[in-house]
């Protein structure tokens, strides 16, 4: 037996060094392609063939801001490469471009959010004006894709495929008998009746004020998508929303019956058409091109002009430090990110693309006061995407213009703040227990191994209470309000962009685009280009981070379990994001909206 225990784990440690030699000989390799050919591969540019469609796959999730990918081969399929300011500006060209004789839409469920996809669909119909024709086709028609697809000349769905028309849902998760099961005190300060994202730990069901904000949001959202079908439909908002009600659309026959959709059809059946709607043989292949493709085929060969306007695009999560992640923002790499922009004197206007939920009250802070500096120098404007909202917000208010989208959420003007005290759960089931030698009553504060005392508690309610007076006077300041007429409309409340602009958190609708146009005007500005910062994620360098530590990796194992695992395994994710803020005052959206 001894001797067999020697033979296994010798060839254990044998695999295991095996494994390390491959996986660094991988990575050399890699690493000494990328110092030869790194450059020229993400700037090679795609040649378009005559007669092409350009083709729009909503399976794909859109970033703000497109991707750069150093080797292609590394592609998994996960977010596509075009963001959607590269989207809207492939959209412009092809209908101009000559090359490109329609728009196919690959319809399926989408991960994107509402605010997303609509700007997609209106940067559809503006592709469909040119006159080129656009046809949208799936097998797993959900809300958000028939939303996009609306846009299009023709809709068709596969005959055993499936189609939604529903209406909408929001569903929160509640950790309170979780947490009184494995005996964790949650320790709960906020300000503002509406600030919900510590419910799930104080409750166990939706307060009636959340209750009744999501009702609000829903309505908004609702309207803004049953006018989308309606339109393709030649219908009326009353009748589409009858159907969802009646649960009447349960199969594509249903929605074709209705108008909902053009025609019922395998696939082979719509390359057929439009094969004959472009003069192409039928035993000769469609050239369809992705817009990962196109946004890469020299659209921005202008010629370089002597003025400006800058994008800076603000995605995720607002963070304390240097960012760890792709997709998230610091306080220590947006302000270098502002000052490059604030010291570079051909840049005369700057747009502050938000999509995000919020998060440190500190961080957002910090960047707030990096965007006045630049605010003293040149005009911003901002721009809001699916998000804006709490923190998101925080570094919105004092532009000199905010743009949103209806469907935009926004708002939650309010602060909350929570410690997790895990004494009981320590001693009771592992026996473990604490003691302390301190010599000032606050020495071991803040502490999650024992109660809070009453003083304690008044402390971390100040805090929280001296944060949301301070959230208050940055928006009264930044938008020429009476602090009493923001609290009004603040305690933590939620806002779609529609419901804002009646309330004066934003000031006109619009996407991205019509933001840059404004902030050209506020600086007197008409021959100018376009500059995005900061540099666009390489998809081969986040690869790489994960060689480097742990947090990126931890992230990449998260990304993967909520793709398996779906909605339950993201909401627990949030849960071990809100117990790292242990402490921390946070200005952050209490839920999500998605449309599926």
């Amino acid at each position: 037996m001894k001797q067999f225990f020697k033979m296994f784990f010798a060839s254990l440690l044998g695999v295991i060094v095996a494994s390390v030699i491959i996986v660094g000989l991988f990575i050399g390799a890699i690493v000494g392609l990328a110092a030869k050919g790194v450059s020229g591969a993400s700037s090679e540019k795609i040649s378009i063939k005559r007669n092409s469609l350009l083709e729009l796959d909503l399976s794909q999730s859109f970033h703000e801001q497109g991707e750069e990918n150093s080797f292609s081969f590394m592609n998994s399929g996960g977010a596509a490469e075009a963001g959607v300011y590269e989207i809207t500006q492939s959209l412009q060209a092809a209908a101009k471009d000559e090359k490109i004789k329609g728009l196919f839409i690959k319809l399926a469920p989408s991960p994107n959010g509402l605010s997303t996809l609509l700007q997609i669909r209106n940067a559809i119909s503006d592709f469909k004006k040119s006159g080129k024709f656009v046809y949208a086709y799936g097998e797993s028609v959900t809300q958000g894709a028939l939303y996009v697809a609306s846009a299009a000349d023709s809709i068709f769905v596969n005959p055993a495929g499936d189609i939604d028309l529903k209406g909408l849902t929001t569903s929160l998760f509640f950790f309170k008998n979780t947490m009184e099961k494995l005996e964790i005190e949650p320790q709960i300060f906020y300000a503002g009746k509406f600030k919900s994202a510590t419910e799930p730990f104080r409750s166990d069901k939706i307060s009636e004020p959340n209750r009744q904000q999501i009702a609000s949001i829903q309505t908004d959202i609702w309207s803004e998508f049953t006018a989308a079908i309606a339109s393709h439909a030649h219908s009326n908002q009353i009748t589409i929303n009858s159907l969802a009600q009646t649960g009447a659309i349960q199969f594509p026959q249903d929605a074709l019956s209705h108008k909902l959709i053009d025609g019922v059809r395998y696939w082979d059946e719509v390359e057929a058409m439009m094969k004959n709607k472009l003069g192409v043989k039928k035993d000769k292949e469609l050239e369809l091109t992705s817009m990962d493709e196109y946004s890469k085929s020299g659209l921005e060969d202008e010629g370089a002009k002597e003025e400006r306007v800058a994008v800076i695009f603000a995605e995720g999560q607002i963070k304390d430090g240097a960012s760890n992640s792709d997709y998230e923002i610091t306080d220590v790499d947006l302000t270098k990110t502002i000052r490059k922009v604030r010291d570079n004197d051909k840049i005369k206007a700057v747009v502050l693309r938000i999509n995000s939920p919020g998060g440190s009250a500190r961080a957002s802070e910090i960047i707030l006061r990096e965007l006045q500096l630049l605010h003293e120098k040149k005009p911003i404007v901002v721009s809001m995407g699916d998000v804006a909202a709490s923190g998101g917000y925080y570094i919105a208010c004092a532009a000199d213009s905010i743009f949103a989208m209806p469907t935009t959420i926004t708002g939650s003007i309010g602060v909350f703040s929570m410690m997790f005290n895990t004494q009981k759960l320590m001693t009771n089931k592992l026996g473990v227990t604490f003691d302390v030698v301190k010599n000032a009553p606050f020495a071991d504060f803040p502490n999650g191994t024992r109660s809070m005392t009453a003083e304690e508690s008044a402390l971390m309610q100040r805090g929280v209470d001296s944060i949301y007076a301070l959230f208050k006077r940055r928006v009264a300041n930044g938008r020429n309000m009476t602090e009493a007429n923001v609290d009004s409309i603040a305690q933590g409340r939620v806002w779609t962009g529609s419901a804002a602009l009646k309330n004066g958190l934003v000031d006109r609708m619009g996407n991205l685009d019509r933001a840059i146009q404004s902030a050209a005007a506020l600086a007197k500005v008409k021959n100018y280009e376009v500059r995005t910062y900061p540099e666009k994620v390489d998809k081969f360098k986040s690869f790489m981070k994960m060689f480097k530590g742990s947090s990126s990796a931890q992230e990449a194992v998260s990304k993967a379990v909520v793709s398996e695992l779906g909605a339950e395994a993201k909401e627990l994710l949030k849960l071990k994001n809100l117990q790292n803020m242990n402490g921390r005052s946070m200005m952050l959206l209490p839920f999500e909206m998605t449309i599926q």
